[in-house]
């Protein structure tokens, strides 16, 4: 009787009796590129085979017979620009013997990691100038799960180079209007904000050659400059304080000149008024 269950149970198993995988997908942040599914095997196990669009099925050696729901392939995946699908078989157990049949298998979408990893909020820091006409956000570049050939990590510039803009939301910190700036350089000056004004930003990651609802990656956390302190002297430049002076300048001399003139024109009005009156006889 054991013998006979044991060998109904292996007639089972290699008649593909396991649960099919479900809601395969590909999960990707900074091209760490996983394969999920569900459900958590039983008495059974899972077996991933991947492949580039157009070339044959492969398998990695960590995802075969497992007990996990999902594969990381970001090892496997070496040509970012190309097109990959995947299929999740059900097989049995690991060291169970079965008959070399079709398994139940479930294919994922097609995924590209150059088009459809996500990528995260950058990090960056804020500069203001000593006269605070400019400021100036430095981006940092983001490191990605990717290795070059001497197994360092590869970052997001070097990966999409010219393809990289940045997209900068700014607005002041006691306002809710918002403005946007769209840089090709990881170094963004802006020169229009008000002096003395504390600005909040918040920058994302471009990839014009993506889909439309792609090309925006993460937001970064908002940071906010400081407010500033202007003086009267770092508010107008030195031309325009020397030009007000000699304004001034100009106009007191032009008053004490019209109150000269006039208490002179008085006193030779007193003086003709005088000449005019006869003289009293003694």
């Amino acid at each position: 009787m054991s013998v006979c269950c044991w060998f109904c149970f292996l007639s089972a198993s290699a008649s593909g009796s396991f649960p099919k995988a479900q809601n395969v997908s590909w999960l990707s942040f900074n091209f760490k590129t996983l394969l999920t599914w569900s459900p958590k095997p039983t008495n059974y196990s899972y077996t991933v085979e991947f492949s580039k669009l157009g070339e044959d099925n492969q398998r990695t050696p960590h995802c075969i017979q497992m007990s996990e729901t999902e594969c990381d392939l970001t090892a496997e995946l070496t040509d970012l620009k190309s097109k990959y699908g995947a299929d999740v078989l059900s097989e049995p157990l690991r060291n169970t013997p079965f008959e070399l049949i079709e398994l139940p298998r479930t294919a994922s979408d097609q995924f590209c990691p150059y088009q459809d990893t996500v990528i995260g909020g950058p990090k960056f820091k804020i500069e203001v100038s000593k006269d605070e006409r400019k400021t100036t956000l430095y981006v940092e570049d983001i490191q990605t799960a990717v290795l070059n050939a001497q197994k360092q990590t590869r970052t997001i510039q070097d990966i999409f180079q010219n393809d990289l803009h940045y997209r900068i939301t700014y607005n002041k910190a006691k306002s809710s209007g918002k403005k946007v700036k769209i840089s090709t350089s990881s170094q963004i000056e802006l020169t229009d904000l008000d002096r003395g004004e504390s600005y909040c930003f918040t920058v994302q990651v471009v990839i014009p050659s993506r889909s439309t609802n792609k090309q925006l990656g993460e937001s970064s956390q908002v940071q906010c400059s400081p407010a500033g302190d202007i003086s009267f002297l770092n508010d107008y430049s030195t031309a325009v304080i020397a030009g007000g002076i000699l304004t001034i300048i100009v106009i007191i001399s032009a008053v004490i000149a019209v109150i000269f003139i006039c208490c002179k024109r008085q006193q030779e009005a007193k003086n003709r008024g005088k000449e005019g009156v006869p003289l009293k006889s003694v």
